[in-house]
């Protein structure tokens, strides 16, 4: 099982539903150490340049980095993460608020998936993945909308299955919305791509998809 790695920011924020259990590593990203005290959850390390704290809190594990820096704090609990041996992640409180930092954190979630890390954008009552040579399963028992994304370079091999609009050895592009509003039919549905990365978007009722693997032609 891969080791799991809860990180929170100072975003938007509501609530956390999949509870760390034991031997998980919870980081609090500066101002998402309010968010995890009200939860009742205490952090392993309270990371960041702590400038969306009032005060600073009596934390057992504290990284303090300058604010002259070249990442967010998210993405360097989420290097921290790595560093500890997590890979797998879940984003809290990184939606809403300053828009920069949202687009910063879908380049976050991005980029932990070119690195093999699965991981989940969590917040504003969605749920983000981002899928890299990968195909992503969701149950029958899904509902609503899945939105699938380009935003870098093409993406080539896209095949979607069991949604109300199928997609067949596609290419999608981060200057067209080919992908936007594709809906959950009361079958599995999957969502592949052979080369390139693309984000999903769906509603957070729908918990996790079902499964995810390298990547596998979706066949009619």
């Amino acid at each position: 099982m891969k080791k799991t790695c809860f990180i929170v920011g100072a975003g938007s924020f509501d609530g956390i539903k999949l509870r760390p259990q034991q031997g998980d590593l919870v980081i609090a990203a500066d101002g998402g150490y309010t968010y995890l005290e009200n939860e009742g959850i205490e952090p392993d390390v309270l990371l960041g340049d702590f400038d969306s704290l009032e005060k600073m809190p009596d934390c057992r594990n504290l990284e303090r980095h300058s604010p002259i820096k070249d990442d967010t704090d998210m993405a360097l609990a989420a290097d921290y993460g790595i560093e500890h041996g997590c890979r797998r992640f879940f984003l809290y409180g990184g939606l809403g608020g300053r828009l920069d930092h949202t687009i910063g954190n879908l380049q976050l979630l991005m980029g932990l998936a070119r690195r093999g890390m699965e991981a989940y954008l969590i917040g504003e009552g969605n749920i983000l993945t981002a899928i890299t040579g990968e195909t992503i399963t969701f149950s029958e028992k899904s509902r609503g909308f899945l939105s699938v994304f380009c935003m870098s370079e093409p993406a080539r091999g896209v095949w979607e299955r069991g949604l109300k609009y199928s997609l067949t050895d596609a290419v999608l592009t981060c200057d067209r919305t080919l992908g936007v509003s594709n809906e959950f039919t009361g079958e599995k549905g999957s969502v592949a791509v052979k080369d390139g990365t693309l984000i999903l978007v769906w509603g957070r009722e729908n918990g996790l998809p079902q499964s995810r693997e390298a990547f596998s032609e979706q066949k009619e």
